[in-house]
């Protein structure tokens, strides 16, 4: 085999490996993305919490039309739907670059040693990330979960200390320095915040079970139709999420508010689970990390105000959408 077709071969494994090596790490077992409605705020990006400090992505699929919220809100979505031959980001670039330079070398006269030269530095940028990406999934496995984890703006399980601490940094007086961005106009309650980890819970069991009737009853029917299609998608394929040792690390609201008889809430939630695809003949995993990762998503909440003699009173919560943070 000449030195070209092996750097060909060497450079494709290389990259081939890192590329395994970054699925593993990110996978989500659930096909997901960001879908679900927020009501009128459905195309607004939620503020940003110490939960979830960075972007929310967009909603990708939603039965509320986009000309209900301003346009320069929904524009995000627009540039993040289009295709990329190569991805997007850093490694996006660098392949573009690399390619360029190949093609560069080879109209100036370098011919085939040109790209074989550029292959060859991809053997080696393919090594370099994967020893990066096999470093950082090391480490983080390696980190333990803070003792105080629930403190100073998230909640962590039974710890009373924690939750109250939680629920005083999500949902503050007026006047008592909130943080930035936060709004919740409905004044979300301890028992509020309980019900949201509830529904961490439930749902996640009801996906791995595929409990269809526990979905319908805690999710809107336009959520149950989303997640009753992943269902089927994944029978038709042969396959069974597998959804375990779910468990609330931090959360805390991004903002609460009304419309008409209806109320909302937005809380960003990072949580500990086991989450793989199972082929359902032999239950081998198939995608998703076989131990116990973690993820951070924003959850939206909505409920109905029923009216009564005495006012009115407030229904159950249910989940109205998932965006990815």
């Amino acid at each position: 085999m000449s030195m070209f077709r092996k750097g060909t071969v060497l450079a494709a494994l290389a990259v081939a490996g890192a590329l395994t090596l970054v699925v593993a790490d990110h996978a989500d077992a659930r096909q997901g993305g960001s879908f679900g409605s927020r009501g009128t705020r459905t195309y607004q990006t939620p503020a940003s919490t110490p939960t979830a400090p960075g972007t929310v992505a967009p909603v990708q699929r939603s039965i509320t039309s986009p000309q209900t919220a301003p346009s320069s809100a929904a524009r995000p979505q627009t540039a993040a739907q289009r295709p990329s031959m190569f991805g997007n980001g850093f490694a996006g670039s660098l392949m573009r670059g690399l390619l360029i330079g190949g093609l560069i070398g080879m109209l100036m006269g370098q011919g085939l040693g040109g790209l074989a030269g550029i292959l060859g530095l991809l053997l080696q940028v393919g090594l370099v990330v994967a020893g990066v990406m096999l470093v950082m999934r090391l480490l983080r496995r390696s980190q333990p979960v803070p003792a105080g984890a629930g403190a100073g703006g998230g909640y962590g399980g039974p710890r009373p200390a924690a939750r109250g601490d939680w629920r005083a940094a999500s949902a503050p007086p007026a006047g008592s320095g909130r943080p930035p961005g936060v709004q919740d106009e409905i004044g979300v309650t301890p028992a509020d915040l309980d019900a949201f980890e509830r529904l961490l819970g439930i749902i996640q069991g009801a996906v791995s079970r595929e409990d269809q009737a526990e979905l319908r009853a805690n999710t809107t029917p336009e959520m149950f139709g989303y997640l009753a299609d992943e269902l089927r998608e994944n029978a038709e394929r042969g396959l069974r999420n597998q959804v375990s040792d779910v468990k609330l690390l931090q959360g805390d609201v991004a903002e609460a508010w009304r419309e008409g008889n209806r109320e909302y809430a937005t809380v960003a939630m990072r949580y500990a689970s086991r989450d793989v695809m199972l082929d359902r003949a032999s239950g081998k995993v198939v995608s998703g990390a076989a131990g116990i990762g973690e993820s951070t998503e924003v959850w939206t909440f909505v409920r109905d105000r029923i009216a009564g003699p005495t006012g009115g009173a407030a229904g159950l919560w249910r989940l109205s959408a998932i965006q990815g943070a």
